[in-house]
């Protein structure tokens, strides 16, 4: 089952994000040496469990940097690659800054960040993503982006992007419908979808039934559904001798539609514990408890918006 799996380096890329439960996992001093070395620990781990594809993003911080010096120091080929591109890292490696990123959908952007993610992978992205795609974005009516995209696809680059907000359903649906060239321009998603937020899954099954690659992003909900999981979770978890994280990864796997189940784990213990997941099967009864937990979408990007950076 880890061949569903992507390990992605959201937590690990610079020295904060918002991921609950990850201040005791990652190294007590954040700097740049010391979150490296962190990166490759989770890195060696996940490739020794058989995990072959790896999602970054510009914004990471330096998560692209880290993925390029452990590929060339360990000598792995076969790794399989996803990034993103529109959001800019503005952090300045500071735990406590007022910003930490910048969102700008532009050609100006895409050029610019394409240029630097070649700079440090080269060819082995295979798949380049609009980084928080949403139905207000300018990239919709923007020609000159949307034909550089469509020629990054010509070039034999899956383009795709990803989304978050409680309108994900609408984004999905509205940028699939895209064409540059009389051709669609992406061919992948990349969606939350958690047992708290699961209002996505009817767009997001039927992209997959129409041969669009789907990845699953925030499968733990930002941690929430690790470090504050309802009781019914800790009841199914207790039942079968894992974390309740386990749960949530084996619930998004659940889901015939998902490609890819993207985790990010902040260390080798969480990643073992996010991999119990793979192979877990719930019942139709755990599956229906499960199902009871979803919240408004509206209330739960609400409160995604008001957890802090750690």
């Amino acid at each position: 089952m880890s061949a569903r799996i992507a390990l992605g380096l959201a937590a690990l890329g610079r020295p904060a994000y918002i991921n609950l439960g990850s201040e005791g996992a990652l190294p007590a001093v954040r700097d740049v040496a010391s979150m490296r070395a962190a990166t490759f620990a989770v890195l060696d781990d996940a490739y020794a469990a058989g995990i072959r594809h790896v999602d970054v993003a510009r914004s990471y911080g330096r998560s692209e940097e880290f993925l390029a010096g452990w590929l060339a120091e360990r000598g792995h080929r076969g790794i399989e690659i996803s990034s993103k591109w529109g959001y800019a890292y503005v952090g300045q490696w500071r735990l406590d800054a007022d910003v930490h990123e910048v969102k700008e959908h532009s050609a100006a952007r895409f050029a610019t960040q394409w240029a630097e993610t070649l700079a440090l992978l080269g060819d082995r992205v295979g798949l380049y993503q609009v980084h928080s795609l949403t139905v207000d974005s300018p990239l919709f009516a923007d020609e000159p982006l949307l034909e550089a995209l469509a020629e990054l696809a010509a070039n034999g680059v899956a383009v795709g992007f990803s989304t978050s907000g409680p309108a994900q359903a609408a984004a999905i649906e509205r940028a699939f419908a895209l064409e540059a060239g009389g051709r669609p321009v992406f061919s992948a998603v990349q969606s939350t979808w958690n047992l708290l937020e699961p209002s996505a899954g009817p767009a997001l099954a039927t992209a997959h039934a129409a041969g669009k690659r789907v990845l699953v992003k925030e499968t733990l909900a930002n941690g929430r559904l690790a470090v504050e999981a309802p009781a019914a979770m800790r009841e199914i978890a207790a039942a079968h001798g894992t974390g309740p994280d386990a749960v949530a990864v084996a619930a998004v796997l659940a889901n015939d539609w998902v490609d890819r189940a993207v985790i990010g784990p902040a260390s080798p213990a969480q990643l073992a514990a996010n991999l119990r997941g793979a192979t877990l099967s719930l019942s139709t009864e755990e599956e229906a408890a499960l199902a009871g937990l979803a919240e408004n979408p509206e209330q739960y990007w609400r409160h995604r918006s008001s957890l802090r950076w750690d």
